[in-house]
């Protein structure tokens, strides 16, 4: 006999039923839906006859039963029922007061070693639950036109990607972290189901609640919860006017193959990029220029094209924000500037990470993996 949730049933859940199997005739004890609720402080995913419907399907289950106990020892009317020879437990589940409580109904008690089957990797419902799958976000041209005292001076659009939540980014470096968190805070850890620009708008709403005194761009949401490549057009206002999602798989792998992102240290916790700021109509219309001019030459694949109008937006940035850049931000520059087709800074700068276009290997950087359409 085995007892347990098992809920978000997982190779690992069948491994150990398969193993206990071969001990003689297997008999499951669910936890009932109240018992999970009590145990683990929320209600499981899938509700208890469905859970004993999985388990019942799986080779080797003799008979499930949901057990009409509570607490952690709520099978112990189905041990006097069942009377069985062994009572099963893995690693996890084993407990001193378990062990006394079953010994003491003159059944012997074993240990599983939890072993995952050959060549699957070991899961637990709780390693499952904790997967972080939340992206991040890089933007490639126009930073700054998701604010409207930048767009107010002459519109354009920000054009950005998502990237693959297996990639791992610092904390105020530029890379939309701080909205990251917000969509783990109020989702969990995992992006739901549902039209991209209502979870965008969602996101940024709970992230900028009203009195807000410097409101997050909406780029980052947009950014993070939209697969692919987006532009958003900005005029006069925080939200777009036009958001155009591209999620061609030719075109994601053009720009991946060519990314680079090296990092230079996160910023300082002192850091405001705004206390030196000089906005103006000229600079703001070469932002927007040369953001177009990167979304063209992507859907040409124009390397040259990408590569240039990137930095360009860089210029026209750090002309009216000339605090992204510094010291160790200009030395990866000229590091490598020859060789690259074009170089930014994601996000605010002063730190973070530079971001390269390039068709050479860029030393001690690394490859983003854009989130596709799946």
């Amino acid at each position: 006999m085995i007892s347990g949730c098992f809920d978000l049933l997982h190779s690992g859940h069948v491994a150990f039923l398969l193993e206990a199997a071969q001990l003689g005739e297997l008999y499951v004890c669910l936890g009932s839906d109240s018992t999970v609720l009590k145990l683990k402080g929320r209600s499981p995913v899938t509700d208890e006859r469905e859970r004993a419907y999985m388990v019942r399907a799986i080779q080797g289950v003799h008979e499930v039963r949901v057990s009409r106990g509570d607490g952690l020892l709520d099978f112990l009317p189905e041990i006097q029922d069942i009377q069985p020879d062994i009572f099963f437990v893995n690693r996890d589940g084993h407990s001193q007061e378990k062990q006394d409580a079953i010994e003491a109904h003159g059944v012997q008690y074993l240990v599983s070693e939890r072993r995952p089957h050959p060549g699957l990797t070991q899961r637990s419902t709780t390693s499952l639950r904790d997967q972080d799958f939340i992206p991040h976000r890089i933007d490639l041209a126009g930073g700054w036109l998701d604010q409207p005292f930048i767009n107010s001076l002459h519109p354009g659009p920000v054009i950005g990607c998502s990237i693959d939540h297996q990639d791992r980014y610092d904390t105020r470096s530029g890379m939309a972290s701080s909205t990251r968190a917000t969509a783990v805070k109020l989702w969990g850890r995992r992006l739901p189901v549902d039209d991209p620009e209502y979870l965008a708008k969602v996101l940024f709403a709970f992230e900028n609640p009203p009195g807000s005194g410097d409101v997050t761009g909406s780029q980052d949401a947009i950014s993070i919860v939209y697969p692919g490549i987006t532009r958003m057009h900005y005029d006069g206002g925080y939200w777009p006017t036009q958001i155009d999602n591209c999620v061609d798989h030719d075109l994601i792998q053009f720009l991946q193959d060519r990314l680079y992102v090296k990092y230079v240290g996160a910023r300082p916790g002192s850091f405001n990029v705004l206390d030196e700021r000089n906005p103006n109509p000229a600079d703001t219309k070469r932002l927007a220029e040369a953001s177009e001019g990167l979304w063209s030459a992507l859907h040409r694949k124009d390397a040259s094209g990408v590569g240039e109008a990137m930095t360009r937006s860089f210029d026209a940035q750090t002309a009216m924000f000339p605090l992204m850049r510094n010291d160790a931000i200009d030395a990866a520059i000229a590091e490598h500037e020859d060789s690259a087709l074009g170089y930014k800074v994601s996000g605010a700068g002063g730190g973070g990470y530079v971001i390269f276009f390039s068709e050479q290997p860029i030393a001690d950087a690394s490859q983003p993996r854009l989130r596709g359409a799946d």
